[in-house]
């Protein structure tokens, strides 16, 4: 890792001496209220998921089944910066969920926050805001906001998404090369309007913290159209440190034919207290990898996963945000991140545009891990040593390309999910159901 961590160094001063930029972005702020923008993201979700047997899943022997239905709206304003060699600006974000269907013994999706008579809320909403500075092409941003970053990354897999707050440094300075630092300090679940809500239940089922203080650094470098190489470095307190890294490579064939090849790899070790151990109370030291190959020919995309976790746990993630797992076999419903978990999936894409419609996609795909080192989901002291599980998943989605309602989009989410050894927390069966329709309206 530290070859590879110098060796990026190097490229990205190699390529500052020819790339610099003629003109900095900051040079071409037209100002405050003229670079504005305030766009809406419109969101109905209908959220079903069906464990099936009611002797081993994660809402109690009670409940077999949880099945919600909601609006959200994300509203984000984002200013322009003032004119000059620093400019100064500031974003906001609101956000708004409303509950249209859904009671006490069917709560339990993370859609809305759950009361303590075990009923969601009938709505709940969230609001943040934050500062920035520009120089040239690095901007400083404090306060409330979303990243996508590959040791921080929020997640918006429910109603509402993730939002955390602090402190995050992004530089385009290089042309190819995009640097990143940050210092965070809380964030706040999907279905939560309280701050700092992000902890949980431990692989013991004990309660955890939230996040306290994350920090990382690292970067993207561009070496060619078709190469790119991603390092990155964090550490959250008392939870863990991870080196992340990646390569991607995609090889044309032809106008309508390539390859492209994903490799991601993370290092994750436990620090301080170590909040988060391995399901056997061990501290975390572990590898987790995948790489992927895909196959394009016109409409259709064929894709192979190899996924595998080496060392003590799992991969660990969630305090350092729900999407902070850039890997694979990371599907649907289990991210196949088990302690010794070998996994493969088949995938198949096909985009309907070639055939005169487009705007409309399908996806499917299968995935099968073996080897998973988990805790009997019957009894927490034994040890399961080849825990297996396997996932299918069906996504049809259309977007509308022209007319008043343009980019509106109707989607269908399916995943069905087995295990009998209950690798995802202690689940044996889930079939899971999302309909999704999205209008993301641009005011400004």
């Amino acid at each position: 890792m530290r070859v590879m961590k110098w060796s990026m160094i190097a490229l990205a001063v190699a390529a500052g001496t020819s790339q610099m930029a003629v003109a900095s972005s900051q040079d071409e702020s037209k100002g405050f209220v003229e670079d504005s923008k305030l766009n809406v993201k419109m969101r109905n979700l209908y959220f079903s998921r069906d464990f099936r047997n009611r002797e081993n899943n994660p809402l109690g022997p009670t409940q077999s089944r949880a099945a919600e239905w909601g609006q959200g709206f994300t509203g984000t304003f984002e200013s322009g910066f003032t004119q000059g060699s620093v400019g100064v600006g500031v974003d906001a974000i609101g956000m708004l969920g409303i509950k249209l269907d859904g009671g006490k013994g069917t709560s339990g999706t993370g859609l809305f926050p759950t009361g303590s008579d075990g009923r969601s809320e009938d709505d709940y909403s969230k609001g943040y805001g934050a500062v920035k500075l520009r120089v040239s092409d690095t901007v400083l941003k404090y306060g409330g906001q979303f990243t996508a970053l590959p040791v921080f990354a929020t997640d918006d897999s429910r109603l509402l998404p993730e939002a955390a707050e602090g402190f995050l440094l992004t530089s385009r300075e290089i042309k190819g090369l995009e640097l990143n630092a940050g210092h965070f300090t809380r964030l706040d679940a999907q279905a939560a309007s309280y701050k700092d809500s992000i902890g949980g239940l431990d692989n013991n089922r004990i309660k955890r913290p939230g996040l306290t203080e994350a920090n990382f650094f690292g970067g993207t470098y561009t070496i060619t159209d078709g190469l790119s190489t991603s390092l990155y470095y964090s550490k959250v307190e008392d939870y863990w440190r991870k080196y992340y890294g990646n390569v991607n490579w995609a090889v044309p064939l032809s106008d309508k034919q390539g390859l492209t090849f994903d490799f991601n790899i993370y290092d994750t070790k436990s620090v301080g207290s170590a909040n988060y151990k391995a399901y056997d109370g061990d501290k975390l030291d572990n590898r987790a990898f995948s790489l992927s190959a895909a196959y394009n020919l016109g409409a259709h995309t064929f894709t192979v996963v190899y996924q595998k976790v080496t060392g003590d746990g799992d991969y660990g993630y969630g305090v350092d945000g729900g999407g902070t797992v850039f890997l694979g076999n990371s599907v649907a419903r289990s991210d196949f991140n088990a302690e010794g978990e070998k996994s493969w999936q088949a995938r198949y894409d096909l985009n309907f545009a070639e055939f005169g419609v487009p705007g409309l996609s399908f996806m499917t795909r299968y995935v099968r891990g073996t080897g998973a080192n988990v805790a009997s989901p019957s009894d927490p002291l034994v040890s399961i040593n080849n825990g297996k599980e396997w996932e299918r998943d069906i996504d049809v989605k259309y977007v509308l390309q022209e007319g008043p309602a343009k980019d509106l989009s109707f989607r269908v989410r399916q995943a069905t999910y087995r295990s009998s050894d209950g690798v995802y927390y202690g689940s044996n069966s889930i079939d899971e159901l999302r309909l999704i329709v999205e209008y993301p309206l641009s005011i400004l």
